[in-house]
């Protein structure tokens, strides 16, 4: 039998000995594997130990072999200001700690910020592109951010001034101004060369090329560039045809673009065509997943910030109240609509049975119809050029899922309660899957039209809409053939 080691004694008045960095961590990986959580949750509750036991140390090297992004996501999460504040500045190196805080959300990055001196923020930005220290910026205080950008050098802050007096949401907003171009006199030697000096430039993925006015006249790739003998001209070399986007082009249109061409980068241009910025794909990733959540966030009568319950108690009722409103009214009429049919009910009570069916099957084959709409809009994949065969596509899907349901729903109701019944909520079924793809094919089109947001108004109005006409199509079915339901 095998010595058991005699555990370790603290005498009254010393301090217990404290775990080291490695021991929290594969103690919270102990704890959380068998609970299905991810690495980042890990990671997060590993930061939160090391916080509460106060292994500063410990902390400040493990946040040094982690990736500025994953720092970021560590502070997001982080439940106080405080605590935001303690891990960031356990960051070593200012050129980390300006990529962590180009990684941080918006109430992130004003919290982190919050007791740091002007001069000590324009030292954190000092190596951040200009996009970068625009978007920081974009969430100070304009103030703030103006006087933190006089402390800058002359030629950064002016490319984050031109940034900054773009719309943030625009593809001026998202761009960066540094990239790379040369006029179209320029060999190709010459371009190599010059390209061998560019320590500026965003990303090199294709190289722009411009007349004397600096507008934009041609595109052409490092490929090309390497495979022509070195006194090629660019202008022999470019493609005339390149696909570029205004300064105020919406970042969801930009977004669109890029995914659609396959671009690594797209070129932003002014109304006269002179070349301002460039977008790379990496922004583009983000403003999909913002577009995307922010839909997502609309349809449910939410918005982004109560989404994270970063935002008040009143602030986040006082948002999604208008849609409850909404489905208020819609179920008083509902309701209006059982009472104007009291009468068949009394006489038939069997028919209440499937009231809650009808309703709730009508208005969620509805919202599956309409939310593929509107994505489909948000995407560029749905054209209202394609409305009609769309349309189409959706009835003929409505009527097949609405024969399948009612066929079933029809025997149910024979089972239940007797034949006629059972065919009169089996009908009623298959109009008010028909009616309720229709609706919520055509009603997206129609506010788009109207210059109204479909994602904002579809949802509500389309389950509302859909659970009033379901719920009178049975009814109605139901009094026609009162005789023979009795």
């Amino acid at each position: 039998m095998q010595p058991t080691e005699k555990p370790l004694e603290v005498k009254p008045g010393e301090a217990r000995p404290r775990s080291s960095e490695r021991d929290v961590i594969r103690e919270t990986f102990r704890d959380q594997a068998e609970r299905g959580q991810t690495k980042s949750d890990i990671v997060l509750l590993s930061v939160q130990r090391l916080l509460r036991r106060g292994a500063i140390t410990n902390l400040a090297k493990m946040l040094g072999r982690m990736h500025p992004a994953d720092v970021a996501k560590v502070i997001t999460h982080l439940s106080s200001p405080k605590e935001k504040r303690e891990v960031f500045e356990l960051v070593r190196g200012e050129m980390k700690r300006g990529q962590v805080l180009s990684e941080l959300d918006g109430d992130s990055i004003q919290q982190v910020l919050a007791d740091l001196l002007h001069s000590d923020i324009a030292w954190l930005l000092k190596d951040l592109g200009p996009d970068d220290v625009a978007y920081i910026l974009g969430f100070l205080p304009e103030e703030r951010g103006k006087e933190i950008l006089a402390l800058m050098k002359t030629e950064d802050s002016t490319e984050v001034a031109d940034i900054l007096k773009y719309p943030k949401d625009t593809a001026g907003g998202i761009m960066t101004t540094e990239f790379f171009s040369l006029p179209e006199d320029a060999t190709a030697q010459e371009a190599i060369r010059r390209l061998q000096q560019a320590t500026d430039a965003e990303m090199v993925f294709y190289i722009y090329v411009t007349d004397k006015e600096e507008h934009l006249v041609g595109v052409l790739s490092l490929r090309q560039l390497l495979t022509v003998p070195p006194a090629t001209p660019l202008k022999n070399l470019m493609a005339r045809d390149v696909i570029s986007v205004a300064v105020d082009m919406d970042q969801e249109e930009v977004a669109r673009q890029v995914a659609s061409y396959n671009l690594l980068a797209i070129p932003v241009v002014e109304k006269d065509g002179t070349l301002v910025g460039i977008i790379t794909v990496d922004d583009v990733v983000d403003v999909i997943r913002e577009e995307a959540t922010e839909d997502m966030l609309k349809m449910a009568g939410a918005i982004e910030e109560d989404s994270v319950s970063k935002s008040s108690s009143f602030g986040a009722a006082k948002v999604r109240l208008p849609w409850l409103f909404t489905n208020l009214i819609g179920s008083l009429l509902s309701g209006a609509i059982l009472w104007y049919f009291r009468l068949t009910i009394q006489e038939v009570v069997a028919i209440v049975s499937f009231i809650p069916v009808i309703a709730a099957m009508g208005g969620n084959v509805g919202l599956q119809s309409s939310t593929l709409i509107i994505r489909g809009m948000a995407t560029g994949l749905v054209e209202l050029t394609d409305v009609r065969s769309v349309f189409f596509r959706e009835v003929k899907i409505g009527l097949l899922m609405g024969l399948a349901c009612g066929i079933i729903l029809t025997v149910v109701g024979w089972a239940w309660h007797q034949a006629f019944l059972g065919m009169v909520v089996g009908a009623s079924l298959i109009i008010a899957f028909l009616v309720s793809t229709s609706m919520a094919t055509i009603m997206p089109v129609i506010l788009k039209r109207m210059g109204v947001d479909p994602a904002v108004a579809a949802g509500p109005f389309v389950t509302t809409a859909n659970d009033i006409t379901g719920i009178t199509i049975y009814l109605t079915l139901a009094t026609l053939f009162l005789e023979h339901l009795r």
